[in-house]
């Protein structure tokens, strides 16, 4: 059952015919107390929870009754619905334990996603033996280790809802191969999946690379150009380097989220589309929020599911599998001949540091067949590559980063790897998986100077 609460009687009944509509059973309330009447005897599945009453415009009365039904039944999920211009009071309601916040006029499609994906994720996972599966390309993600099951096991669970999902971890862990499964092991996988590298995209060009243009719009516009968000349409788009956006595009995105529609530059008439969105990030977007470089809106908006991909440091065991399945790619993609690792040269691997995690890994054992042109690896043939780790790196090896904060970490990584690559930046921003823009921008906050 759904419980609706709302004092709008026009809204009770749009919002119940909608959802009788859809076969969900439905009780409608107008107050406070008649909500928490419900709550204590039926014990709601969801509820839809307007944050505004006509005794109280500040949305007091709604953040209490949240907390109330919260603190009787935490276990269930509560959509708040409220104002665009008072959506600081959704962020409020999230804080509290609101599970998703929709704004008002809404989507009815998008709402009734919302609704599915709540009702999903809120179901006690199975008490049957059997795990979930998820079929992924192992070709693509290798691994072993327990922090890279669990990741898989999540997506497992997630990939067949509408969730938006943020995946985070330092740069070259590999969130964008997670969220090409996502994308591959959900509903919308015959569908497209479009990837955007926002960090990669400046303020002038978002609206016209995310929305599209019309021939005429702007002095440049030559011909039609379709948008991302419409490429992506009844697919999945992922947003990669999510914390690169300035805050002016920040509110362009929070507007197309929050209800599947946008203005394609030159076109004042609204198209909507039905996109689930996958984003990721190397930045600490909670720290960016509390020092207000990143809206607290939008952190809600894209981060109802989290997926966290463990460092390479933290998934050492996985390193033996990865080299070898690194060199019979390059041994292919070459038409060299299989080459194998002595015993040394593994334990060599094992003990860098690899602060660009996978893809420095990656990078190491391809230019190291090349360069030595053997067969059998040795542990010196690695060492004429990779050097002697820096001071910095040797206390990560040592002491897997202990007491250092994200940024001394983040910091250290480019270190090195300007330090490796001689200062090539277009090498560096490679191997650490992010664009020129993005490292030129790292260089300047941590005064890192050539």
């Amino acid at each position: 059952m759904i419980l609706i609460i709302d004092d709008d009687s026009a809204i009770r009944s749009s919002l119940s015919f909608m959802l009788k509509r859809a076969k969900y059973e439905v009780i409608a309330v107008s107050s406070p107390r008649e909500a928490m009447e419900v709550v204590r005897a039926q014990a709601p599945q969801l509820m839809l929870m307007d944050m505004n009453f006509s005794l109280s415009t500040s949305g007091d009365e709604g953040l209490t009754l949240l907390k109330q039904v919260k603190l009787f039944r935490p276990d269930v999920p509560v959509i708040l619905m409220t104002a665009w211009g008072s959506i600081q009071l959704a962020v409020q309601g999230m804080q509290a334990g609101a599970f998703d916040f929709i704004t008002k006029p809404w989507n009815n499609a998008a709402l009734l996603q919302r609704i599915e994906t709540a009702l999903q994720l809120s179901q006690p996972p199975s008490s049957s033996d059997e795990q979930p599966s998820v079929e992924i390309d192992r070709s693509c993600i290798i691994g072993q280790s327990h922090g890279l099951q669990e990741v898989l096991q999540t997506v497992a669970r997630i990939a067949r809802t509408n969730a938006s999902v943020l995946i985070t971890g330092e740069s070259g862990t590999g969130k964008e191969l997670i969220a090409e499964a996502v994308h591959h092991n959900s509903r919308r996988a015959s569908r497209p999946f479009v990837k955007v590298n926002l960090g990669g995209i400046s303020q002038s060009l978002f609206e016209s690379e995310m929305f599209g243009h019309k021939k005429g719009a702007f002095t440049d516009a030559t011909s039609d150009r379709i948008g991302r968000f419409e490429l992506a349409d009844k697919g999945t788009i992922f947003l990669d380097e999510i914390g690169e956006l300035d805050l002016s595009c920040q509110v362009k995105l929070l507007r197309v989220l929050q209800d599947q529609t946008f203005e394609v530059l030159g076109d004042s008439h609204a198209r909507k589309v039905d996109v689930r969105v996958v984003s990721a990030t190397n930045a600490d977007l909670q720290r960016m929020v509390a020092e207000r470089t990143f809206r607290e809106d939008l952190f809600y908006r894209i981060n109802l599911i989290t997926v966290h991909l463990p460092a390479l440091r933290e998934r050492k065991d996985d390193i033996p599998l990865l080299a070898r399945h690194f060199a019979d790619l390059q041994a292919k993609a070459n038409s060299l001949p299989r080459v194998e690792f002595s015993s040394e040269a593994i334990q060599y691997l094992m003990k860098l540091p690899f602060t660009g995690n996978i893809r420095e890994l990656k990078n190491l054992v391809e230019r190291t067949m090349l360069v030595s042109g053997k067969q059998r690896i040795e542990a010196a043939d690695f060492e004429a590559q990779y050097g002697k780790p820096v001071s910095q790196s040797e206390k990560a090896a040592s002491g897997h980063f202990a007491g250092m904060t994200l940024e001394e970490i983040e910091r250290a990584t480019i270190e090195q790897a300007l330090c490796q690559y001689k200062g090539n930046l277009s090498q560096v921003a490679s191997v650490l998986g992010i664009s020129r823009a993005a490292l030129y921008r790292r260089l300047e906050k941590y005064e890192i100077h050539l």
